[in-house]
């Protein structure tokens, strides 16, 4: 959806917003302020952990749970149940499953396995991103909301072509929502960095620069082998490659698909008027 003008945008009696761009910089807190106000909110990565890895991540638990004697034959006799309490706020499940490649004994995974995970993960972000036009219409026919808005996941640009015009994500979101950039600056970038050395997390890479990046953190590190890698370090490390890598990503897709809003901007949003104005001021600017 591209609008000649913002009071175009204002007229429009249903909205539907997807907001992107870098884990951390305020999706699901705009998001969720929506909500609030009568918008239905999607979490791409609630539908990934929820309808598409939610097998994967509750095995994983009997797994290790199975290691342990005690609850090993209380799960072979079907004594007791285990299962993911994901929600919007809390997706360490999905995180947890995700893992991070490296030394078992520092709580990695092995490289291969990682990539299996990553694999999964990529298609089923491509598979929740290509329901958007469901829930569209679940939420207006069945919940009764007016409007829509899309919290996406951080590695949107990682699962689809920025530089296909017909990649089929891209033109289902541009078809059927205004697709929101949250851009930032360096002081931001440094900012979500800091944050997340406090706090590193598993993240997705498109398989290309995963691979490049796994080479070239063991090679700085003079590792050969892979179970000999700080599993810490390479999220650390990965994560502001990752930040570099994928900001001019997230540019081609506002340019060509959608507009740019600034992280210094959230603050002014106390309701879903502000977001509106924001948008149409945005759009009367030509900031695609």
């Amino acid at each position: 959806m591209r609008f000649s003008t913002g009071q175009a945008f204002r007229d429009q009696q249903h909205y539907a917003v997807t907001i992107f761009g870098m884990s951390g910089v305020g999706k699901t807190t705009v998001a969720g302020l929506l909500q609030q106000h009568d918008w239905f909110q999607y979490s791409v990565d609630y539908r990934i952990g929820t309808r598409y890895m939610g097998e994967h991540i509750v095995d994983n638990f009997k797994r290790e749970a199975m290691k342990v004697p005690f609850l090993r034959q209380l799960l072979r006799s079907d004594s007791i149940y285990i299962r993911s309490n994901i929600s919007f706020e809390n997706l360490s499940p999905l995180s947890t499953y995700l893992g991070t490649p490296g030394n078992p004994s520092l709580g990695g995974i092995p490289f291969a396995e990682y990539c299996t995970r990553q694999s999964q993960h990529r298609d089923a972000e491509i598979r929740a991103l290509l329901d958007i036009p469901e829930f569209i219409d679940r939420a207006h026919t069945i919940y009764d909301y007016p409007h829509f808005v899309c919290d996406s996941g951080g590695s949107l640009c990682e699962v689809v072509d920025v530089h296909d015009a017909n990649d089929p994500v891209l033109s289902t979101l541009a078809e059927k929502t205004v697709m929101v950039y949250i851009s930032g600056n360096e002081r931001h970038t440094q900012m979500l960095i800091e944050r997340f050395r406090q706090q590193p997390k598993p993240m997705y890479y498109s398989p290309a620069f995963l691979e490049e990046k796994w080479v070239e953190f063991k090679a700085l590190h003079h590792v050969s082998d892979d179970d000999a890698v700080d599993p810490t370090a390479f999220a650390v490390w990965g994560f502001e490659e990752l930040v570099r890598h994928r900001v001019p990503l997230y540019e081609s897709i506002a340019r060509n698909y959608g507009y740019t809003i600034r992280m210094d901007d959230l603050p002014t949003i106390s309701s879903d008027a502000d977001f509106v104005n924001l948008i149409a001021n945005t759009i009367d600017r030509g900031q695609h």
